[in-house]
């Protein structure tokens, strides 16, 4: 008899409907103005070292860094370079709040010795010589403590004009990453330096039309390089107009492998990556604008990805957040734009929406979300006037 009650429960239990909400879509809320920073001209970025915001950049032809505090008032000041011409284009802060800005300087006749180390260039590019003296050839490290004074300037001469795009540190040294000018076009490249700043080699990554965009230390002494190619990279074709590129690079500084990211008749290029591998990006194709969110695994998997219609580049902030001009509706969210509008979305390990931030109409790129201890989430964008950064409102 119990088995037979057992077995008409189960029976009803099967057969009756099961019902499912809908997810609930998450409002998104509107970020406040923490304070300006400067000119879209002067200011390439901004990074953060306990309660203080460092702004770097480039002012009359000249590298900077000066420390504010929330409400904009001026910490410290410094001039970071007395050539010609110099800039300052990328910044990381170490574990005890030490800033690292890369940049580029010239690489005068006399002032600067010739470097020992032999540019690897893996795919026989042929690597021009000297336009003129004084074109920034050289990748320039500064290190400056957090009350503003310059511990040391480092540099790595080369035969090219180049441009760093990022920088990242850790305990055993800094990366940086950019774009080098060949006589076809433009590489990536990637330097790195020991604790001391000391550079070592230096990576050339394609030959004629490849960027660098992003890189990632990884415990095991291995880098990851992120950017674009319209190249044929370590033996991987392209498949798109120009593909986005994972470049996997080796303790010795070898092209180990390469992913590539593509659309049909398309373009596709990563802007950005977080230490976890959250990667952001722009995929451009019939006559259409995205921004890509995808995180990677440690062998380049991708276990979960978005589009969301878009303007510009977008930028990648902790292990969780992603930062771009949104343009149009967004299923997950209450959000329709009007005109492109600064969004901040924040995800968990699974790849769920959690949160969603806006800042103004009126701002033209995003630039980066800095994650601080003290100072909260802060996302900085490049408006007509001035760069700004902007702060969640509690939720």
């Amino acid at each position: 008899m119990k088995r037979l009650l057992s077995l008409v429960l189960l029976a009803s239990l099967i057969s009756a409907p099961i019902a499912h909400s809908a997810p609930k879509k998450i409002a998104v809320k509107p970020m406040q103005l923490l304070t300006t920073i400067g000119s879209p001209e002067e200011v390439s970025g901004a990074v953060t070292s306990g309660k203080s915001i460092i702004v770097f950049g480039t002012k009359s032809s000249k590298a900077y860094a000066r420390a504010i505090d929330t409400t904009g008032k001026e910490l410290w000041n410094l001039s970071l370079d007395q050539s010609a011409a110099s800039i300052a284009t990328a910044a990381a802060v170490d574990s005890v709040g030490d800033i690292w800005i890369a940049g580029a300087t010239p690489m005068a006749m006399g002032l600067i010795p010739p470097s020992t180390a032999t540019p690897l260039n893996p795919d026989n590019a042929v690597i021009p010589p000297s336009v003129f003296v004084g074109d920034l050839h050289a990748v320039t490290i500064w290190k400056i403590s957090a009350a503003g004074s310059l511990i040391f300037t480092n540099t790595l001469p080369t035969s090219n004009v180049l441009f760093p795009t990022a920088i990242t540190v850790d305990k055993t040294g800094a990366s940086v990453v950019g774009i080098m000018a060949t006589d076809k076009g433009n590489a990536g490249f990637l330097a790195n330096t020991d604790s001391s700043g000391v550079f070592s080699k230096l990576l050339q990554i394609g030959v004629s039309s490849t960027t660098a965009d992003a890189v990632v230390r990884h415990s095991d002494g291995t880098f990851t390089v992120a950017g674009s190619s319209s190249e044929t990279l370590a033996g991987k074709k392209l498949a798109g107009i120009t593909d986005g590129v994972l470049v996997k690079v080796s303790k010795a500084l070898k092209i180990t492998s390469v992913v590539r990211s593509s659309v049909a008749k398309g373009k596709r290029i990563w802007n950005s990556a977080s230490n976890s591998l959250l990667l952001s990006g722009e995929v451009s194709a019939a006559g259409k604008t995205e921004t890509a969110v995808t995180k990677f695994s440690i062998t380049y998997a991708p276990t979960w990805t978005y589009r969301f219609p878009s303007a510009g580049p977008a930028v990648s902030g902790s292990a969780s957040q992603t930062f771009f001009i949104s343009t149009a509706a967004i299923s997950q969210l209450i959000w329709s734009p009007k005109s492109p509008t600064p969004l901040l979305l924040t995800f968990d390990s699974k790849g769920v929406i959690t949160a969603a931030d806006s800042a103004p109409v009126g701002q033209r790129e995003v630039l980066s979300v800095l994650n601080s201890k003290e100072l909260g989430v802060l996302a900085l964008t490049s408006g007509a006037e001035s760069v700004s950064i902007f702060t969640p409102n509690p939720r």
